[in-house]
């Protein structure tokens, strides 16, 4: 008798390693299957905008607009990530706790740094719509016109943007494999959101200084698709020092204009500065609708995330 249950009980000691094992490996297909798709999906979006180039020039509103895309697109693939995986905000463990908030804020620093960039752009435009206000009022002198007319410089700034180091940690560090796949998630995150604000930023400010420090920052870029992209931007912003597109129209008509002054005939340039002021302001807003609309989201997750973890401390 006490043979037969020694023998049923090792059967059912075999059955249950096998269960165990089984399980263990069906939970590792669905991480892995998960965070092949999220990959996927950061592919798909650099596709479409390195994609985009020949329609979209580098430098460009429109083409910045695109980039800046790019990050709404890769939040919304995390948080499918974070569905397909079951494991929300509210479970996550201080490792991936301490990496999303670390990520979060100076991903909140940076999009301050573009809405500033967005406001030298609109100070600009604004002195050039009052130069056209003047040369309608007959009362003013043209004189006082052209000295609204200066072109718009490059932002220059004394901020360290090389701030955003980003390193890579041991797997010893994370407690399961969730936790593992939602850092390696986070980690592309942060590379691709950090280099185009670096992008955006020497885009906007004319300097290519936030773009160098910023990619010097992140030490490496593992996206083979993001590394084309890069190579483009790069030998436009820094081989080339090119200014934005826009701009340098808005200051061409702005200067046609001046010197239209000056020789008495200004009624065709000053049209053609209305027109290129138009679509500049157009082109400003729609990028600073999509930046507070991140930076929205972006401080939304993290109040939530924080909401979780002075619950769990209580």
């Amino acid at each position: 008798m006490l043979l037969l249950v020694e023998r049923i009980c090792k059967l059912y000691s075999k059955l249950e390693n096998h269960h165990h094992h089984h399980h263990h490996q069906s939970e590792a297909d669905v991480l892995s299957v998960a965070l092949q798709a999220f990959r996927s999906d950061v592919s798909n979006c650099l596709n479409q905008l390195l994609n985009s180039r020949p329609r979209l020039e580098i430098l460009s509103l429109p083409w910045i607009q695109q980039c800046f895309e790019l990050l709404p697109l890769i939040n919304k693939a995390f948080a499918k990530l974070v569905v397909d995986i079951s494991y929300p905000m509210s479970c996550w463990e201080v490792a991936s706790v301490d990496e999303y908030l670390n990520f979060s804020f100076p991903l909140l620093e940076l999009l301050n740094s573009v809405s500033s960039s967005l406001s030298h752009l609109q100070h600009a435009r604004l002195s050039f719509a009052h130069a056209l206000n003047l040369l309608g009022n007959s009362d003013s002198s043209p004189s006082l016109a052209i000295k609204h007319l200066k072109a718009i410089q490059p932002q220059s700034s004394s901020k360290d943007y090389g701030k955003q180091e980003i390193k890579e940690d041991d797997d010893e560090k994370f407690s399961s494999c969730k936790e593992r796949v939602v850092h390696q998630a986070l980690m592309e995150i942060k590379k691709i959101s950090f280099w185009v604000c670096g992008v955006v930023l020497a885009s906007l400010s004319g300097e290519a200084k936030p773009y160098l420090e910023i990619k010097q920052s992140i030490a490496w870029l593992n996206n083979a698709l993001l590394i084309d992209v890069d190579s483009c931007i790069s030998d436009v912003i820094v081989e080339k020092g090119e200014v934005l597109k826009e701009v340098k129209e808005v200051n061409d008509a702005a200067a046609s204009l001046a010197s239209a002054i000056v020789s008495g005939g200004s009624s065709d340039a000053a049209k053609d500065l209305e027109r290129n002021l138009g679509v500049f302001e157009q082109q400003l807003e729609a990028l600073e609708k999509q930046v507070d609309d991140l930076f929205s989201t972006v401080l939304a997750s993290r109040n939530e995330l924080l909401v979780h973890v002075r619950q769990h401390q209580q």
